[in-house]
């Protein structure tokens, strides 16, 4: 994929941490991956903003904290997933390794567990980003 000084994607972050939402921010930059276009960085601190961003069709990639309170990033991807036309990549943030067949009830395309590894979250964020690039270009 080539791009342009005018391609980005948008890349929502869930959480009601706003550490962990610069963390995840952090660890993204402007460009995971040097193939990959710039990131525009949507933060979202509630759910009913989340549903409201999902639903616009402007999201590209979702991160979403699965500790958020009061509702948690596995519930919101669940929903999501069931509801959302077209609903983009979610990458579910865990708290324990544990969790991870929870991330798989709430169909999550990736899990990053936490402490949060910077490398760990571009990584899954890019590979989303490719996905989410493939499934806009076989439509």
């Amino acid at each position: 994929m080539s791009t342009t000084a005018d391609d980005t994607m948008k890349v929502l972050v869930y959480s009601d941490d706003a550490n962990t939402r610069e963390k995840v921010r952090l660890a993204i930059g402007r460009r995971p991956a040097a193939d990959l276009p710039l990131v525009e960085i949507v933060e979202c601190a509630t759910e009913p903003k989340v549903h409201q961003w999902l639903a616009s069709g402007e999201i590209d990639v979702a991160v979403l904290d699965g500790e958020t309170q009061p509702a948690g990033g596995m519930g919101v991807c669940r929903q999501a997933k069931d509801e959302v036309y077209d609903c983009p990549p979610v990458l579910l943030l865990i708290a324990r390794r544990d969790d991870r067949w929870l991330a798989d009830w709430s169909k999550a395309d990736a899990v990053v567990a936490q402490p949060l590894e910077p490398v760990a979250v571009a990584d899954a964020v890019a590979e989303l980003m490719r996905k989410r690039t493939a499934t806009r270009l076989t439509a």
